[in-house]
């Protein structure tokens, strides 16, 4: 089976590992090593099973363990060459590493890898599509972006679990007192980070019947919260008819659990547990089932209506933190 789980996503740091039977891939390697290794065992993942390690793009948020992690262990790397190229001229470990080009599909071990070029200021930034090709189950991975473009959309569509970032609230963003104007327009622009509302229009634009969970990833402490991701998130979903498919946020500071990617049916009279998205105050990185579920969802409104109240940072989060203007 095809499992997926975040280990942290910020601007302190970014990684997520997905696995199928032995095989076990880290996306990124953000955080520091130690880091690294702990949350994996957390998960109950060795640190020395991982098998590679796959690079969407050379953002110190993104490789900044990759030297001391791959010193004590020689992986291969895998990343566009360009990504490679910069990469390796920060790296003291020797580093195996497998290029390929933007567009490019690739494969370690069972797992098949579909790279596609996405808006990023960056050296040439790909996001992913993670596919178990004996079972059909599929994982889009979509880190850093500024704009949805034509091609992601046609190679989100069809997956089971989506990971992507959701970095700020335009409310809030605007409202900033931190940030000096230049900062926010290019945090803004298309090759910044997307908001919550672009983020939304994105996973309404390409779920199916099949999506199971939506991961998001990337939200600024600053001008964002978990709860007003959410909110903004799973309500889009609930208008386009899809109120089943679970919201949840990846936390800096603690992994999510590694989960299955593809949806499996309630077992008959199962109750549907609900997020803060629907005003519980359970964080959303702290239950298995951080939306609503509900197989008659579609014939009818959630069981609570969505709070309405102007976005507020909130403190209830306390792994969140806001370390770069950037984010």
């Amino acid at each position: 089976m095809l499992r997926f789980a975040v280990l942290g996503s910020g601007s302190s740091g970014n990684s997520a590992v997905v696995c199928h039977g032995a095989t076990r891939v880290l996306i990124d390697a953000g955080l520091s090593a130690r880091q690294l290794e702990q949350r994996l065992l957390a998960l109950g993942i060795e640190p020395d099973s991982i098998q590679a390690v796959v690079l969407t793009h050379e953002h110190g948020d993104h490789v900044g363990g990759l030297d001391v992690f791959c010193r004590k262990r020689p992986l291969p790397v895998y990343g566009t060459r360009d990504t490679c190229t910069v990469v390796g001229e920060g790296l003291k470990s020797r580093v195996h590493w497998q290029k390929f080009e933007a567009g490019q599909a690739f494969t370690v071990g069972p797992l098949a890898f579909d790279s596609f070029s996405v808006p990023h200021d960056a050296v040439d930034p790909v996001g992913f599509v993670v596919s178990d090709p004996s079972s059909g189950n599929r994982v889009g991975i979509l880190s850093d972006v500024g704009q949805v473009t034509t091609l992601i959309r046609d190679r989100l569509k069809a997956i089971d679990t989506l990971f992507v970032e959701a970095n700020y609230d335009e409310t809030l963003l605007q409202n900033d007192t931190k940030r000096p104007w230049a900062t926010k327009q290019r945090i803004s622009s298309r090759h910044g980070h997307l908001s919550n509302d672009q983020a939304a229009e994105l996973i309404v634009s390409v779920a199916t019947e099949r999506l199971h969970r939506v991961v998001l990833g990337h939200l600024s402490r600053d001008c964002n919260t978990p709860e007003v991701a959410i909110r903004a998130i799973h309500g889009q979903l609930v208008k386009a008819g899809f109120a089943d498919v679970h919201v949840e946020c990846a936390c800096p500071k603690h992994p999510l659990p590694l989960r299955e990617a593809a949806r499996h049916a309630p077992p008959p009279g199962a109750s549907p547990r609900l997020s803060e998205a629907d005003g519980d105050a359970t964080p959303a990185d702290a239950s298995d089932d951080a939306s609503p579920r509900d197989e008659k969802a579609e014939a009818r409104p959630p069981r609570r209506s969505l709070r309405s109240a102007s976005p507020q940072p909130s403190e209830s989060f306390p792994g969140w933190q806001q370390g770069e203007w950037a984010f």
